[in-house]
């Protein structure tokens, strides 16, 4: 039987990254006099990459942006978030915990973010978490990205993993819509960054720690699953 893979998204899901996401979005948007955004602006900005960030803050402050001013702003982002990296960001409480539970069953985890390679790598290197893993497909690894099911079934097949057997765990209507349209359970997490709650994503299943993300949850979640698909 093939090994059970979970499949984590990264920002507001496995590593609280907010503050570092909001600084550098600050000093960003400092170059053309807009005013700074706060944690709780997160929800709106983040989920799609750098680029829908500055989208969507200048969205948010209901002001134009034109081509060259979101490249020169992306550049100028790239640059500070890098600087920093890893910042303030950290794991979220329980998250190494939950992991070691995983890879003690004979689990394999794997991530799938819509965070760039040039972002997420150099942050889960300096977090000294990225060995824990058998891949990381970031934003730009496919031509593709969540929700669309290419990034994940392309993560799973990397990973050498089954569909069957595997279980997404995010935060954002990005990670659940790409596990249901990829056709396997979902586990959304309350503390992360979505901007709406997520019971009304409909995942599969719903935690707020991750003392809640047990063996026994995943193994529930693939029999499920199996048995869903044996009626069908």
């Amino acid at each position: 039987m093939t090994t059970p893979l979970v499949i984590f998204d990264l920002d507001g899901t496995l590593i609280d990254t907010a503050p570092d996401l909001i600084d550098s979005l600050n000093y960003t948007v400092e170059a053309v006099d807009m005013a700074p955004f706060t944690f709780e602006d997160i929800t709106h900005l983040v989920g799609q990459g750098v680029r829908v960030m500055i989208r969507r803050a200048f969205e948010l402050r209901e002001l134009a942006l034109d081509q060259a001013t979101e490249d020169r702003l992306f550049d100028r982002y790239m640059e500070h978030y890098k600087d920093g990296m890893p910042g303030r960001s950290k794991p979220y409480t329980g998250v190494i915990d939950c992991m070691d539970r995983l890879s003690a069953a004979g689990m394999k985890l794997a991530v799938c973010t819509n965070k760039i390679e040039p972002l997420a790598f150099p942050l889960m290197e300096g977090l000294g978490l990225l060995e824990r893993f058998e891949v990381m497909t970031c934003g730009d690894t496919f031509p593709v990205r969540k929700p669309d099911a290419g990034h994940i079934l392309g993560t799973i097949e990397r990973a050498g993993g089954d569909p069957a057997m595997t279980v997404m765990i995010g935060d954002s209507i990005s990670d659940i819509r790409a596990a249901q349209n990829a056709g396997i359970p979902s586990v959304a997490v309350t503390f992360g960054y979505s901007d709406v709650a997520v019971e009304t994503l409909n995942p599969s299943h719903i935690i707020s720690s991750y003392d809640q993300l047990t063996v026994e949850v995943i193994r529930g979640l693939l029999a499920g699953a199996s048995k869903a698909a044996a009626a069908s």
